[in-house]
């Protein structure tokens, strides 16, 4: 018979709090690509005991952001372009089905008008903090499938956005992309509301084709700088 482990809240509590940090380390390239994660040196760092720690880094190996290596310890796994281009592609697909869906409904979706309340504005009134669009891009996107009502779709496109999320948020750091990004959701949204399908679908193929060239570049910018980073600072600690 399995033997049952019991969790107190105080522990999920501390090991929300670790899968949070540690999160945030891989996504700001604090913690490396490659780079191998000790669970004693981890612990320390974010002021947490093994139990809630190993939850942690278990929660980050389902999602893809860490592997376990036995007998050695956890590693951030290298990027991998070609992973992101064949989710980049499966995102296409789920989403021009999506499309399609709206497109040919007998009724408006009353997703639609919410959606066009925050993208058709007038360009004063776009927002311009990186983190605030990253957020509601995401939700355009997720909110296009939701309209399918399928949730089986759902429940995989929430999978492939969660470990899209790494690079994909780095869109919008730069403000040329944010200008971008108003003016291609604006497009679309106009397209799907005349029941323009194919439109709608060429229109949201070039969108997120385009938002895997700039995430491309913008993350291997990335890379260089804090490769350069954590060099600069080895040889500051070998100097001294």
């Amino acid at each position: 018979m399995a033997e049952v482990v019991n969790i107190s809240k105080d522990e999920g509590s501390l090991a929300d709090q670790a899968y949070a940090r540690i999160k945030k380390r891989i996504f700001d390239f604090d913690l490396m690509p490659g780079d191998r994660l000790s669970e004693s040196e981890l612990a320390l760092q974010i002021k947490v005991s093994r139990t809630p720690l190993r939850q942690a880094l278990q929660r980050l190996q389902h999602e893809g952001f860490v592997e376990a290596m036995p007998k050695i310890g956890w590693l951030v796994p290298p990027l991998s372009f070609e992973k992101f281009d064949e989710l980049y592609d499966f995102r296409v697909l789920i989403e021009c089905f999506a499309v399609r869906e709206l497109c040919a409904a007998a009724e408006e979706r009353p997703e639609l008008a919410g959606l066009a309340k925050i993208w058709l504005v007038a360009e004063q009134d776009r927002l311009q903090d990186a983190l605030e669009v990253g957020l509601l891009d995401e939700a355009f996107h997720t909110r296009i499938v939701e309209s399918t009502g399928n949730h089986e779709m759902l429940r995989t496109y929430r999978e492939i956005t969660e470990r899209m999320r790494i690079i994909r948020r780095l869109d919008f750091t730069k403000t040329d992309r944010i200008a971008a990004t108003y003016g291609e959701h604006g497009k679309i949204l106009s397209a799907i509301q005349r029941r323009r399908a194919d439109e709608a679908q060429r229109l949201l193929t070039a969108h997120i084709e385009q938002s895997k060239l700039e995430v491309r570049k913008i993350t291997l910018d990335m890379l260089y700088q804090a490769r350069n980073r954590s060099r600069a600072a080895r040889e500051d600690s070998q100097g001294s």
